[in-house]
């Protein structure tokens, strides 16, 4: 598999210049706000430098803590939010003891092969607070491919059917509230939003 890590790493100031700051995104951001309390805790799992998608949650008064596998993106995250929490870890060894309001992993989770996406939304059920709310991005349809390009460097994308994210996320205790497939107005993002209700996590 590509050593994501080591690609971002050695692209993490030039990625961040160029990351798009328009905030398509902004209205699965709000979406997701509408189901939580003011000033929610927000999980944010590969948050990159910060730019824009946990600016945005801080701005409308989160406490957001970040996970990335890559320091250089971090160190751009504590420089420019100070008071959040930023912390360096491999989504797969997600273990913080503690659950968040919203948890999130756009365009993160789709790194990951089939087979550890399957465990890791386990991970992120074990840090969804009753009521909270999981937002991550997918493919459209089951795949695993080596393309894009990254600066001239080959990324590693998968993903499981919807059918099975579906019933992966039943199976743990969350309500699909909204699913959207390579939404032109968000550029092309496949988005999943999912809502725990109040049962115990399924052994």
């Amino acid at each position: 598999m590509v050593d994501l890590a080591s690609l971002y790493a050695k692209h993490a100031s030039r990625f961040d210049r160029a990351r798009f700051r328009s905030l398509i995104e902004r209205k699965y951001l709000d979406f997701v706000l509408e189901r939580v309390s003011p000033g929610a805790r927000v999980l944010d799992v590969g948050c990159g430098a910060g730019e824009p998608l946990a600016k945005y949650f801080i701005e409308q008064g989160c406490q957001v803590t970040g996970i990335d596998f890559v320091e250089e993106m971090l160190e751009l995250c504590r420089a420019r939010f100070p008071t959040m929490r930023w912390l360096k870890m491999d989504m797969r060894q997600l273990e913080l003891g503690e659950t968040f309001d919203v948890v999130m992993a756009w365009d993160s989770f789709f790194h990951l092969s089939r087979e550890d996406q399957r465990p890791v939304l386990r991970k992120f059920r074990e840090h969804t607070a009753k009521g909270g709310v999981l937002v991550f991005t997918s493919g459209p349809r089951e795949a695993e491919e080596v393309g894009g390009d990254l600066f001239g460097d080959q990324l590693f994308h998968a993903s499981l059917s919807p059918e099975e994210y579906r019933a992966l996320l039943s199976a743990l205790g969350y309500e699909v509230v909204l699913h959207r497939e390579e939404d032109p107005d968000c550029g092309g993002h496949t988005v999943w939003v999912a809502q725990l209700g109040a049962s115990p996590m399924p052994r």
